[in-house]
């Protein structure tokens, strides 16, 4: 008797199992798009305190930011609600590839990235920038590039790929992240920081005093896109830059952005420079 008990609980959690694992394939084996059209649910991540990109509000919980802005927008176009969730930017990709996200707004198409995530057409081109310490003459990336210049980026950014391709010949440090290479700048330990606009835009607006933003000549920039989950079928690729190509006609995205920028940041869209096309 005993062993026929055990014989049968033993089949029931066989059964299972099983069946839990065929939910799991079929939940697996869904398109992005398909479980969106089906759940009436678009994911996004999030990340608080990204200002411009996210921002959440402590008393009402509400995520501002032209990340949440374009998310709405694009839920709109799929007839989706958006639902935010909390990330980081070092973990958006694992988010993706395990499917707790849909999409993930801001994201940077490096090839590492590439290799395991999809991506959508480019949402806008972030401008690379130098904050310089006062006294700092505006100089062209050439110019920078001296054995005497002394160039601060957080490690393994796009920053940081940006110095290794044009400035092999500077003194470059490699700080752990972008608040520690401010901090090397403002105590006078490196000349300029390798910043992106939308970066380096708010930080002078909170510590105008650290130097002076400088584009180098010839321009750089980086593209910024969606981050999607990597799928054989491309219905959400597809209708992400149907969607993207619209706004983008629009002029949307640099309204979107301009917005925020002076909202989140407190930079007004004259802070600009002309060259800055989004």
């Amino acid at each position: 008797m005993l062993t026929k008990r055990i014989l049968l609980r033993a089949l029931v959690a066989v059964t299972t199992v099983c069946a839990l694992g065929s939910t799991f394939a079929q939940e697996s084996a869904e398109s992005s798009l398909a479980r969106v059209q089906r759940t009436k649910v678009l994911r996004v991540g999030a990340v608080a305190g990204a200002i411009p990109y996210f921002a959440k509000d402590i008393t009402t919980g509400k995520w501002e930011g032209f990340g949440p802005d374009f998310a709405e927008s694009l839920g709109q176009k799929l007839g989706a609600k958006v639902e935010y969730v909390e990330t980081t930017w070092g973990n958006a990709v694992l988010d993706l590839q395990s499917n707790k996200i849909d999409a993930m707004f801001g994201m940077a198409p490096t090839p590492a990235r590439k290799e395991v995530v999809g991506f959508s057409d480019t949402l806008f081109d972030n401008t690379y920038t130098v904050v310089c310490k006062k006294g700092i003459p505006q100089k062209t990336w050439e110019q920078l590039n001296s054995p005497d210049m002394k160039i601060v980026v957080d490690v393994g950014s796009s920053h940081d790929q940006l110095a290794t391709r044009v400035l092999p010949k500077a003194d470059v440090s490699r700080l752990e992240n972008s608040g520690a290479a401010t901090m090397s700048l403002q105590a006078g330990r490196s000349d300029c920081q390798i910043l992106v606009i939308l970066l380096a835009q708010p930080l002078l607006a909170k510590r105008g005093s650290i130097g002076t933003m400088y584009i180098p000549q010839p321009v750089y920039t980086a593209p910024v896109s969606i981050g999607l989950r990597k799928e054989a079928d491309t219905g959400m690729q597809k209708a992400v830059n149907a969607w993207l190509a619209d706004v983008r006609a629009k002029g949307d995205v640099r309204s979107i952005i301009l917005k925020n920028m002076e909202k989140l940041a407190g930079v007004p869209a004259s802070a600009f420079p002309p060259e800055i096309k989004f």
